[in-house]
C-alpha cells in the first residue's frame, strides 16, 4: 500500500500537462499573447451554437448530374463520328442513355471505334478499372450508350471534390474567417461559417453553380468586349463570346519550366477539349487568354505555343502559391451538376453569446450542488472527490483541445451530466471502504479492498455508458456529436481522476497521519441512508410492476394519440426563433404569417413572453422555394414588429430528416442489444434479460414523457434516450455486480432473501449516485434554454425513472427468472433421479 514514487510523478506529469493545455481556455486574448511561446495557446473550438454562424449541407444533385452528362455525350458522340466521317441518321438521347443510328451498317466497327475514346474508365473507388458507360449494339446499325452506376457514383464524387475548390474560393471572396469546408459522404458537402451570416445570401453564393469559361481580349469599347476585373482590381477587355467552356478541363496541376525554372501551371482537356483548345491556342499564339470564373478574371496569361493532344502549360508571372492557386481553380472551375442546400442551420451571434452564458452558469450551479451533497455525505473525506471532479474537468477541456474537438451547448451539457456520473465512482469506492471500516479492516486495508471491490463494479458501469456514447456519437451529427465526445471524455477521465488518483490520495494522507482505521463521517448530523436497513423491496414487487405497467402503457397510448411534437430534424420544414424587446403578440404574428400562403403556421412562446418559437411545413418547390419562404417569413416579422430579431433558423429537407429519423431509431435499437450482450457476457442471461426488459419499460416512460410534455422531439432528445439507457443500465449493474458477489458468499440464502440484501446494500449508493445526476442536470433544465431542454428536462425525469426500476423492476424480474431456472433444474434432476430409478 505504498505510493510509487514514479507513480506519483507520473500522475502529477499528467495533471500539469493538462493544466497547460487547458489554461487558454480561461486566458483572454491579451494574456494569451503575453505567455511563452513553448507554452500551449491552442483553445478549444466553439460551436456555431455558442458562437453563431451558419451550417449547411449540400448535396450534388444526380439528376442534374446525369442530365448535363448525356447532354455532352450526346454532342461529343456527333462531334467524333463527324470527324471520322461517319454518316448517322440520329444521334439522340433516349431514356437514361444515348442512342446512335448509322446510316451505313457496315460502318459499326469504326463507329464503335470512333466512340471508344468517350468512354472512360474510372480512376478511383470501388468501380476503379471499369468503364463509365455501358456500350451495346441494337441490331446492325445502332450503338447505345449508357453511364452507369459505377459511372454516376465516380462522376459525383469527382463532382463534390471539386466543389469543395470552388466553395472555399467563394467563401474567401465574402471574407469569413476560420470556416469549415469539408466533404461528408460519397455526394455531400458541409459547411460552417461563424460569424452572422444572411441564409438568403449564404444560399445563393454556395448553391448556384459555379461555370468557368475561356475568352480572347479584345480592345476596350469594341462590340462583344466586356471589362472584367480580377482579384487585384485590375481591369481586362475580355471578349463576350466563349471559345471554351471549363467543363472540358480533366486536370490541371502546378510544375516548373526546366530552363527558367518558373512554375506553370499544367493541364489536360478531354478529347472534344482538346482538339477545340488545339485549334485556337494555334490561332492566338502570342496572344492573352482570360480564364473566367464567376465574372472574374482568375488569369490572363500569355500562349506561348500551340497546345495539342490535350495537354499544355499556362504561364505567366506566377509565384509557386499563384500557380497552385490556379491550378487548384481550374480542377474545380466546372461544376458537373449544381448544389442543393438539404440542411442550413443558423444561430446569431447574440443568441451564441446567450447560450455560453447560460451553459457556465448552469454549469458552474450543478457543479456546486454537487461539491455540496458530496461534502455532506463524506465530510473533509469528500474533498478528494470535489479534487477529483475539478481534475475531470479541467482534463476534460484538455482532451478537447488536443483532439481539435468543437465545443457545443449540448457539449457542455455532457460536461455537467459527467460531473454527475464521475461521482459515482467516488461514492461506490466510499461506501465500499465504509463497509470494510465496519468490518473491523484497518485504514490501509480498508483502503485496499474497498478500491478493490469497486474496481470491477466502476469498469461495468462505465463501459455500459461509453457504448451509448459512442453510437451517439457514430449515429449523431452536429451538436449531438459535440455532446458525445465530451461525455465520452469526461467517463474515460474519471478512471483516471476518481480511482488512480483519489487512490494515491488516501493512501499518502494515510500514510502521512499514520492512521490506524479511516472514518468517513458526514458533516450532517444524521445519514441519510442508515447502514443496517433490511426493507422487504420483493414484498412490493408485483405493486411495482403493476405501476410500472400502467405507466408504459399509458406512455404508448400517449405516443399514439396526441403523439410525439416532432422538431423539424425528424419531419423536416423551417424552423426560426425570434425574438422582441417588448411581449410578443402571438395574435398579430399568427395574422400577418398566415396571409402569405405558406400553409400552417406553429407558433409557441418558449422561455419567456419575449421569445417566440415559429414553424413552418416544408414547402413544395424544390430549395429554391424554402429560401423564398424563409426571406417573405423574415420580411414580414419586421413588419408585424421591428424590434423582432431572427435569433436562429433551422432548415431541413426530408431527405436529411428521414436519415436523421432512422439514424436515431437504429442507434437506441443498437444501444439496448450492445447492453444485452455485455451484461449476458458480465453476468448471466437473466440477468441481461431483467435489464434490457427494464430498459425498455424506462425508455417507453421517457418517450411518454415527451409527449405529454410536448417537448421538442429531435436529436438532442435522441441523445437523452441514448444517455438514459446507458444511466439506466449503469444503474443495474451496480446492484446485479452486488448480487453476484453475495450469491458466492451467501450459497444456501433463499434467492429472495439474496436480491433483498443486495438492494439494501447498495441502496446508499444508487440514491447517493441518482441524487448528484439529478443535481447536476437540474440548473441545465431551468436555464439551459431551448438548445437544451429536449435533453435536459428528460433525464432529469429518466433518472428518477432509471433508480426506482433498478429496485421495483428490475429485481422482481430477476427473482422471476431466477426462480423459474431453479424450478426447471429441479425438475429436471428430478426426472433424472426418476429415470436412473427405473
Amino acid at each position: 500500500m505504498k505510493n510509487s514514487l514514479w507513480k506519483v510523478a507520473g500522475y502529477l506529469l499528467v495533471i500539469l500537462l493538462g493544466l497547460l493545455i487547458a489554461l487558454p481556455n480561461v486566458l483572454s486574448e491579451a494574456t494569451l499573447s503575453k505567455l511563452p511561446s513553448f507554452l500551449p495557446h491552442e483553445r478549444v473550438s466553439l460551436g456555431l451554437d455558442l458562437r453563431g454562424g451558419s451550417h449547411l449541407v449540400l448535396e450534388v444533385d444526380r439528376t442534374s448530374l446525369e442530365d448535363e452528362w448525356l447532354q455532352s455525350l450526346t454532342q461529343e458522340s456527333r462531334l467524333s463520328l463527324r470527324e471520322a466521317k461517319i454518316s448517322t441518321r440520329s444521334v439522340r438521347r433516349e431514356g437514361k442513355g444515348v442512342v446512335v443510328a448509322l446510316a451505313d451498317p457496315a460502318g459499326l466497327d469504326a463507329a464503335m471505334e470512333a466512340l471508344a475514346p468517350l468512354n472512360g474508365q474510372i480512376a478511383t473507388g470501388l468501380g476503379a478499372g471499369r468503364s463509365e458507360l455501358d456500350v451495346a449494339t441494337r441490331g446492325s446499325d445502332t450503338i447505345t450508350l449508357t453511364p452507369n452506376d459505377a459511372g454516376i457514383t465516380a462522376r459525383m464524387s469527382n463532382a463534390v471534390e471539386q466543389s469543395l475548390e470552388v466553395i472555399r474560393q467563394r467563401v474567401d471572396q465574402v471574407g469569413v474567417a476560420e470556416p469549415t469546408i469539408q466533404r461528408v459522404g460519397s455526394d455531400r458537402v458541409l459547411v460552417q461559417l461563424p460569424g452572422e451570416q444572411d441564409p438568403s445570401n449564404l444560399r445563393a453564393l454556395l448553391g448556384s453553380t459555379a461555370k468557368m469559361s475561356f475568352h480572347l481580349l479584345g480592345q476596350q469599347g469594341q462590340a462583344g468586349v466586356q471589362m472584367m476585373d480580377d482579384e487585384e482590381g485590375r481591369s481586362y477587355p475580355v471578349e463576350s463570346r466563349i471559345l471554351l467552356s471549363g467543363d472540358r478541363l480533366t486536370d490541371a496541376r502546378v510544375s516548373f519550366e526546366q530552363q527558367s525554372g518558373q512554375p506553370v501551371v499544367s493541364f489536360r482537356f478531354d478529347q472534344a477539349g482538346a482538339s477545340r483548345f488545339s485549334q485556337i491556342t494555334r490561332e492566338n499564339v502570342g496572344n492573352p487568354f482570360a480564364i473566367v470564373l464567376d465574372g472574374k478574371v482568375l488569369s490572363a496569361p500569355v500562349i506561348r505555343e500551340p497546345i495539342t493532344g490535350g495537354s499544355g502549360q499556362i504561364s505567366g508571372s506566377f509565384t509557386v502559391e499563384g500557380a497552385n492557386t490556379l491550378a487548384a481553380l481550374l480542377r474545380a472551375g466546372a461544376l458537373p451538376a449544381k448544389l442543393t442546400v438539404i440542411e442550413e442551420r443558423t444561430v446569431g451571434a447574440d443568441l451564441g453569446g446567450d447560450a455560453i452564458e447560460m451553459g457556465i452558469m448552469s454549469g458552474l450551479i450543478g457543479f456546486g450542488l454537487v461539491v455540496l451533497f458530496i461534502l455532506a455525505l463524506y465530510g473533509s473525506w469528500g474533498l478528494l472527490a470535489v479534487l477529483a471532479l475539478a481534475l475531470n474537468v479541467i482534463l476534460t477541456f484538455a482532451g478537447l483541445t488536443i483532439v481539435g474537438a468543437t465545443l457545443t451547448l449540448p457539449g457542455i451539457a455532457g460536461i455537467v451530466l459527467g460531473i454527475g456520473l464521475a461521482v459515482d465512482a467516488n461514492v461506490l469506492i466510499n461506501e465500499r471502504i465504509r463497509e470494510e471500516v465496519g468490518k473491523g479492516r484497518g485504514a490501509f486495508a480498508a483502503i485496499d479492498h474497498g478500491f478493490a471491490k469497486a474496481y470491477s463494479t466502476i469498469i461495468d458501469s462505465n463501459v455500459t455508458a461509453l457504448i451509448a456514447t459512442v453510437l451517439l456519437f457514430w449515429f449523431g451529427s452536429g451538436p449531438v456529436r459535440g455532446f458525445a465526445v465530451t461525455m465520452g471524455l469526461g467517463i474515460a477521465i474519471s478512471m483516471f481522476t476518481a480511482v488512480s488518483v483519489v487512490r494515491v490520495a488516501m493512501v499518502a494522507i494515510a500514510t502521512r497521519r499514520k492512521l490506524k482505521t479511516i472514518t468517513i463521517k458526514p458533516l450532517l448530523p444524521f445519514k441519510l441512508i442508515k447502514d443496517d436497513t433490511r426493507i422487504d423491496f420483493m414484498k412490493a414487487r408485483l405493486f411495482g410492476i403493476a405501476v410500472s405497467a400502467f405507466l408504459s402503457i399509458s406512455s404508448i397510448i400517449l405516443f399514439i394519440t396526441p403523439g410525439l411534437n416532432y422538431g423539424v430534424d425528424f419531419k423536416g420544414g423551417i424552423q426560426l426563433e425570434v425574438s422582441t424587446k417588448g411581449a410578443a403578440n402571438l395574435g398579430d404574428f399568427r395574422t400577418g404569417l398566415e396571409t402569405l400562403g405558406l400553409g400552417e403556421v406553429a407558433l409557441q412562446e418558449f422561455g419567456d413572453s419575449n421569445h417566440v418559437m415559429l414553424r413552418l411545413e416544408r414547402q413544395p418547390g424544390g430549395e429554391q422555394a424554402q429560401t423564398d419562404a424563409v426571406t417573405k417569413v423574415r420580411e414580414t416579422i419586421q413588419k408585424i414588429d421591428q424590434t423582432a430579431k431572427i435569433e436562429r433558423t433551422e432548415v431541413v429537407g426530408p431527405k436529411v430528416s428521414g436519415e436523421l429519423a432512422t439514424a436515431g431509431i437504429t442507434s437506441v435499437v443498437l444501444a439496448s442489444l450492445a447492453m444485452l450482450a455485455y451484461i449476458w457476457f458480465r453476468f448471466d442471461w437473466p440477468f441481461a434479460v431483467g435489464a434490457i426488459a427494464t430498459l425498455i419499460l424506462d425508455v417507453t416512460k421517457t418517450v411518454g414523457f415527451f409527449a405529454l410534455t410536448g417537448l421538442d422531439f429531435n436529436l438532442t432528445a435522441i441523445a437523452a434516450l441514448l444517455t438514459l439507457v446507458g444511466y439506466s443500465v449503469n444503474d443495474k449493474v451496480v446492484v446485479y455486480d452486488r448480487m453476484r458477489e453475495n450469491m458466492r458468499l451467501y450459497k444456501s440464502m433463499p434467492f429472495r432473501d439474496l436480491i433483498n440484501l443486495s438492494i439494501n446494500e447498495t441502496l446508499a449508493r444508487s440514491l447517493y449516485t441518482s441524487a448528484t445526476a439529478f443535481l447536476a442536470m437540474v440548473p441545465m433544465a431551468i436555464w439551459g434554454g431551448s438548445a437544451v431542454e429536449s435533453f435536459a428536462i428528460p433525464m432529469v425525469f429518466g433518472i428518477f425513472i432509471a433508480a426506482s426500476s433498478s429496485v421495483f423492476i428490475a429485481a422482481p424480474i430477476l427473482l422471476f427468472l431466477g426462480d423459474w431456472r431453479s424450478q426447471r433444474q429441479k425438475d429436471r434432476a428430478l426426472a433424472e433421479a426418476q429415470q436412473a430409478a427405473a
